[in-house]
């Protein structure tokens, strides 16, 4: 069997009911891993595993294998617990995130938003994770572009997201030979979002980027499991942003 698979490992997607998550949780599905997904809304993972299994089980002979928990991935303790559940892995996602966006002048609690709702959660997930993962095993993390090409009003984010690539980069380190690695998308497109504020925002991007249109979240999770499947790359960030850190 090729090492580039993900036949018949267990793969650990926290934020997989929705987006890029979800899409990633598909991808893998469909590429014959037994996926599971954690989230905070029982509804949606619900929803999510329907699904999954309608999707990666067509043409399949087999049942589609995915696990769903409720988890709030801000709470230290929940993690720590979902991990003594879900038991022996192979593969750790992390795309859950939720945080307020703001300039330098905004309050304290948005300031620290983007690192309890993104870079902490990671952090905490990776370390209980860690002694459940194979050693052929990978983490993938995920930050975003205003790493590396911050526009005006988002000091706190930047902050988040470059702490993000270097804690990939220090975990690649010590996990080894765990690989550990960060995807870096660019703005992803959300349906329904035609004429709404964050439309004219996807409208923006397009000029801002080399290829001229926002991304998909197939395209984010096909890098995804890329990043699980490739044995011989760990400590990297991968900049899925149709050229936007580029410009």
């Amino acid at each position: 069997m090729s090492p580039f698979t993900l036949e018949n490992q267990r793969v650990v997607i926290i934020g997989g009911s929705s987006g890029i998550g979800l899409a990633t949780a598909v991808q893998a599905a469909e590429a014959g891993a037994h996926v599971v997904i954690a989230g905070r809304s029982e509804i949606r993972l619900e929803e999510a595993r329907e699904e999954i299994a309608h999707v990666a089980g067509k043409g399949k002979t087999r049942a589609v294998s995915v696990e769903v928990h409720v988890l709030d991935n801000q709470d230290e303790q929940q993690i720590e617990q979902f991990f003594n559940q879900v038991g022996e892995f192979d593969h750790l996602f992390t795309p859950g995130a939720a945080y307020t966006r703001g300039p330098l002048t905004s309050d304290r609690e948005t300031a620290e938003s983007c690192f309890k709702g993104k870079f902490w959660p990671q952090y905490f997930a990776a370390k209980y994770a860690a002694p459940y993962l194979s050693d052929s095993g990978s983490i993938t993390l995920m930050s975003g572009g205003f790493s590396q090409r911050p526009l005006n009003g988002g000091a706190s984010y930047a902050a988040c997201n470059g702490a993000i690539e270097s804690l990939g980069k220090a975990l690649a380190v010590e996990l080894a030979p765990v690989r550990v690695n960060v995807v870096s998308p660019g703005t992803i497109w959300r349906e329904g979002q035609e004429g709404t504020p964050r439309g004219e925002h996807f409208k923006d991007y397009e000029k801002l980027s080399l290829l001229k249109r926002v991304g998909y979240n197939e395209e984010i999770a096909h890098t995804v499991t890329y990043l699980m499947t490739n044995t011989f790359t760990t400590g990297s960030t991968l900049f899925v942003d149709g050229g936007y850190t580029m410009i």
